[in-house]
């Protein structure tokens, strides 16, 4: 079994968590809502030139990969949760947009900038949502995980930077896509389909993406209208509500070794935070001022501490990559290789060797594969 470097897309979830607290800390300084603590924009202007170093490095290393490994990488495009990440490096590319340092740039951007990084994600979205429109084996009812909010959370980003680019119109189109395609995500996640597969604890994580969507739909409606009006705070309620509803079972989130999958906890609680400022602006008060500075104290401080543990398990210890088995190419031959395929889109079979999470017992996967062999 030919084993290829270790480097999953999932990577890409260290710079949406980096490159969304840049944008939290730019509306930190110039929030009137927080122009009490008088946080000066270095900060931002620091935290931009990290995400967009970090953003650099791993986008090479993943196309070397791409080009070494093709058949790596599509194999992950094919993993029903990997899919989605291919979103994630042009969200990246917008937040850094969106976040980008007055000192660097003026707060109105060219219009090329929206086109640029907002083809892929359409490319992608016609694609994957025809996907789910038109059936077969990769039909939402089957492939449908918390990750898939990542999906839909692309198009209110990119209307957030249509409206910066001075695009209204291009905006509000995307706006609904992203809010048609988040009902029918919202609505098959909790309905628990008898035909979809619930994720392994190491990914757990990810269902802290629930509370994004809703919190970036909010802040794109404002956006777009210059205004966070009724329909705006709709949504951030939403967000509100569904985050308090994961920090009440915090022990679905306990339980499993650090890996990648950890920063799916930022990008959420950062994007849920700006909406916070975004509502204190608009109804100033010690209470909703008290919940924006402590939301952003809590989501800055997570990324903090995945950052260094990140780096520590990345350099010192080595330990956070295991090899990717799950997209491993076998050398088999090609008879024996096409009944393990059949289960493309099970997403416990896939999930279960992920790299976004540490696999603490190699040969149990080894295993596993020989059982699976064995049936087939």
């Amino acid at each position: 079994m030919a084993v290829p470097p270790p480097f999953p897309i999932g990577c890409f979830g260290i710079c949406l968590g980096l490159s969304s607290q840049a944008i939290l800390w730019r509306a930190l300084a110039t929030s009137p809502a927080t122009k009490f603590l008088h946080i000066t924009p270095l900060i931002n202007l620091a935290i931009w030139l990290l995400a967009l170093g970090v953003l650099v490095a791993v986008f090479i290393t993943y196309a070397l990969k791409c080009a070494f490994y093709f058949e790596a990488v599509k194999r992950e495009y094919f993993h029903p949760v990997r899919v989605n990440f291919f979103f994630a490096p042009w969200v990246v590319c917008m937040f850094l947009a969106i976040g980008v340092p007055s000192s660097i740039a003026p707060n109105t951007l060219h219009p090329a900038v929206w086109c640029t990084f907002m083809a892929p994600i359409v490319f992608l979205d016609l694609k994957i949502y025809g996907q789910w429109l038109s059936g077969g084996k990769r039909r939402l009812c089957k492939v449908a995980n918390p990750s898939s909010h990542l999906s839909v959370v692309g198009n209110f980003v990119g209307a957030i930077l249509a409206a910066k680019v001075g695009w209204a119109e291009a905006g509000k189109f995307l706006w609904a896509i992203g809010f048609a395609h988040y009902l029918v995500v919202f609505v098959t996640l909790y309905q628990r389909l008898p035909t979809s597969e619930a994720l392994p604890k190491e990914l757990h994580p990810v269902y802290s993406m629930f509370i994004a969507t809703p919190a970036a739909a909010s802040i794109a409606w404002g956006a777009i209208y210059d205004e966070f009006d009724g329909l705006s705070r709709t949504c951030y309620f939403i967000a509100l509500f569904l985050y308090c509803s994961l920090i009440v079972r915090i022990n679905f989130f306990t339980g499993f070794r650090f890996s990648v999958a950890w920063w799916s906890y930022t990008f959420p609680m950062t994007t849920a935070s700006i909406a916070t400022i975004k509502y204190a602006e608009e109804v100033p008060s010690v209470a909703s001022k008290g919940l924006a500075l402590t939301l952003s104290f809590m989501s800055s401080t997570i990324v903090s501490i995945l950052l260094v543990s990140t780096l520590l398990h990345a350099f010192l210890w080595k330990t956070l990559f295991p090899n990717d088995l799950a997209i491993a190419i076998t050398k088999r031959r090609q008879g024996k290789e096409k009944k393990p395929l059949k289960k493309v889109y099970d997403i416990r079979r896939w999930t279960k060797q992920s790299p976004l999470s540490f696999v603490s017992n190699i040969g149990k996967h080894n295993s596993g594969d020989h059982n699976s062999t064995d049936k087939g």
